[in-house]
Order: structure tokens, then C-alpha cells, then sequence
């Protein structure tokens, strides 16, 4: 449970008070908790799928959308969701659109999403060939040795490097950066892309983001499958206020209703997509 607790901090700040919530009974806007600079999921020009999310259960709602942007780094629950403006004494938002299903810091939808982290690479360098996990953990000790593996120090990638001899190989990324606009896994992907790595082990959104803005470069993605000893895949959810359980229904009501254009907008952004599982639904 530790472990998995770091995993997921990755994303949230896990350092928020708790505190009473005022319960709505009515709603003037869909208002949401977002990064503005956080591809493939959000930013200010409304082009992620967590923002296009946000406008279609708006629309089935008959709400007009509203955001309230601050950096998703640690602290960001406690900014957004739980934090009011003192001059109105209205909370700034009420939804976060992609938190860890059953999340500590709120209380959350029913999945609306599960992926998994991957290895990413440039084709046409040598590593065509991995198209599995098997693949690439079958490869030769003098091949692996050869190998730069980027993956930041609370990605369950690096403990699949230290189980399998290659923990030598890694190249170690910092999860949180302090600049909120480099965008997260962003330095992984340059170095990538400028072959001062080989592969990188990211988030699956992020690896299709990567895969999605790379114009001048073929990326090749291979899912990884969680293990007994290594967890790699994870449902993603919306997040409200612990007492909003009331929004909440209605939020999941919402995400029944319009399941499948939902799954075609996770679809259109490549995001690899697992079942409960963990296998591979693309």
C-alpha cells in the first residue's frame, strides 16, 4: 500500500488539510481543477482529453464550463479542490478530472479509464524489434548493457530495471519538476528524442503524448503488463470533495451515459488502454 501511495503522488499533493466541505444543491458551471500546461490530459487552449471530458458531461449536465488552472505538482488537491477564494468563500473548483480510482484525497467516480505505463523509442534505431515486455526483457546481457533507460525515481520502471540486472542502465529523472512550464515527463521525452537515451519508461497518456507531438520521429510504444511484484497499470477516475457524495452520483451518471464517445476521445489520443487485467485493449 506504501508503495502504491508514492506511485499516485507522482500526480497529486499528498500534503492537503482536511476540512468540511459546503454541500451544493445546484450548480451554476461545471468548474474544474486543471494544469494549464499538462498534454495530453489538460492546458489553457482546452486541446487535452481530460478537457474534452469536461465539456461533454458539461453539456449533459446543461453546465457551462469553468477552470481554475495551478500546476499539477504537489499541493495541487489542497490549492484547487479544497481551497476557497476569500473574497467569494466559494471553493475555487469542484472536479478533478483524472485521479487514481478510490484517490485518498477526495472521493471519486467510478473508472472512467485504465492504462498503464510503457517503453518508448525512436524506430529506425535499433530496438524495432521490442514490440513486447517479453521482448525486451529477453534481450541479450550485452545488449541491455549497451542500452540508456530514462524513467524518474517514483516510476514502477525502475524497479523493473533492478529485478531484471539493468538498474545500470537507468537514467534517473526528477518526477516534479519546479517550473510549471515544462510539462511533466517532458525532459525525458527531449532527451529521446535527441538520442541521449534509448527508451523511456512513462505514464501511457504521456508516452502517446510524445508519440502524438513527434512530428519528425516514429514512436514506437510497447505497454507494460503489471507483474506479482510490480504494478504498472492504474484507473483513473474523476475526484470531487469527500461530502459531495451527491455530485459525485451524478458525475457517474454522466459517465455512463457517454461511455462510449468517452472511450472514442481516449482512443483518438492513442492512450494505451488496458482491462482490469492489465492486458492491452489497442
Amino acid at each position: 500500500m506504501k508503495k502504491k501511495f508514492l506511485l499516485l503522488s507522482l500526480l497529486f499533493g499528498l500534503n492537503a488539510s482536511v476540512g468540511a466541505d459546503d454541500h451544493e444543491d445546484s450548480r451554476e458551471a461545471f468548474r474544474v481543477c486543471a494544469d494549464g500546461n499538462y498534454l495530453p490530459m489538460s492546458n489553457r487552449e482546452l486541446a487535452g482529453y481530460e478537457n474534452r471530458i469536461a465539456a461533454l458531461l458539461a453539456e449533459e449536465l446543461n453546465l457551462p464550463v469553468e477552470y481554475y488552472w495551478f500546476p499539477q505538482r504537489l499541493g495541487f488537491i489542497r490549492n484547487t479542490l479544497r481551497k476557497k477564494n476569500p473574497d467569494t468563500g466559494q471553493y475555487h473548483c469542484d472536479v478533478v478530472m483524472g485521479v487514481p480510482h478510490r484517490y485518498e484525497l477526495t472521493i471519486t467516480t467510478d473508472a472512467y479509464m485504465r492504462s498503464t505505463y510503457a517503453l518508448a523509442y525512436v524506430k529506425g534505431k535499433g530496438l524495432d524489434d521490442i514490440k513486447t515486455q517479453a521482448d525486451f526483457l529477453a534481450m541479450s546481457a550485452e545488449r541491455k548493457a549497451e542500452l540508456k533507460i530514462g524513467a524518474h525515481e517514483r516510476n514502477p520502471g525502475v524497479q523493473l530495471l533492478a529485478e531484471n540486472n539493468m538498474f545500470l542502465q537507468l537514467v534517473p529523472y526528477v518526477a516534479q519538476g519546479g517550473d510549471p512550464n515544462v510539462a511533466p515527463a517532458q525532459l525525458e521525452r527531449d532527451d529521446l528524442l535527441a538520442g541521449n537515451i534509448d527508451m523511456a519508461i512513462l505514464w501511457g497518456p504521456l508516452a502517446a503524448q510524445l508519440r502524438n507531438e513527434s512530428k519528425d520521429a516514429d514512436i514506437g510504444i510497447v505497454p507494460l503488463e503489471s507483474t506479482p511484484s510490480i504494478r504498472f497499470d492504474f484507473p483513473f477516475a474523476l475526484g470531487v470533495r469527500h461530502p459531495d457524495k451527491q455530485w459525485r452520483d451524478q458525475l457517474d451518471e454522466a459517465l455512463v451515459k457517454n461511455k462510449a464517445e468517452i472511450n472514442e476521445i481516449l482512443m483518438e489520443y492513442g492512450i494505451p488502454l488496458v482491462d482490469e487485467d492489465g492486458k492491452p485493449l489497442q
